[in-house]
């Protein structure tokens, strides 16, 4: 039970703390204040929990270390059920701490497209950005913790990628390039979050995997 607790506990650290920055002072902080949130959140729990779990927070990262060969589904299946369940648990104290001054309007930084929503991209941009955005998320995490990378800088580099992932596409989808962060919130947030909840699972699957395979194939093998 260790390392699903270890997922559990990362997992919601990074989305009470990465959409709680978004909705508790989001005004304050603007976009890049958010985008730091996540970063920083994902390099604490990297260095905290990494060694027990190694810290995947992110059921499409979890999905490519198995496209990678590095983990078997069965390994993968309790780490998956751990990180949505993290992150349902933040929502919900996001929520209850949220709704505790009289200027809550409701949100819990779930993640969307189209009209009314930031800068109101379309459905294609968004499965576009949320696809590509995961598959270079992944590539980095596949790289950072490869038997030739330094093991101590891995932790840095993943979680500034996350920072500079929220800088490009926070206005387009408000950045999930992870199922259990946009499921979390989006459980209750309602609505439009649940009907556009589809594409930020499948897309950010579709990048985790794509990036899993292309380590499967040796293609970015260190030079022997």
């Amino acid at each position: 039970m260790k390392k699903p607790l270890a997922e559990f506990i990362g997992t919601f650290t990074l989305v009470l703390l990465g959409c709680g920055s978004a909705v508790i002072a989001g005004d304050l902080i603007g976009f890049t204040g958010i985008s730091f949130a996540f970063g920083l959140a994902l390099i604490g729990m990297a260095y905290g929990i990494g060694p027990v779990s190694g810290c995947h927070i992110n059921p499409a990262v979890t999905l490519g270390v198995v496209a990678s060969g590095r983990m078997s589904i069965a390994e993968a299946v309790p780490y998956m059920i751990a990180q949505v369940a993290g992150a349902i648990v933040a929502a919900l104290v996001l929520l209850l701490i949220a709704s505790g001054t009289a200027g809550y309007e409701g949100g819990l930084g779930q993640n969307g497209w189209g009209a009314g929503y930031l800068g109101e991209y379309s459905m294609v941009s968004a499965f576009i950005f949320e696809a590509v955005a995961t598959f270079l998320f992944v590539v980095v995490i596949l790289g950072a913790t490869g038997s030739e990378a330094p093991a101590a800088m891995a932790g840095l580099a993943i979680g500034l990628t996350l920072v500079v992932i929220h800088l490009v596409g926070i206005n387009v989808t408000g950045v999930s390039v992870n199922p259990a962060r946009s499921i979390g919130p989006a459980l209750f947030a309602g609505g439009t979050a649940i009907a556009q909840l589809w594409l930020f699972i499948l897309a950010p699957i579709v990048g985790g995997v794509a990036a899993g395979m292309l380590f499967k194939s040796g293609l970015l093998d260190p030079e022997e």
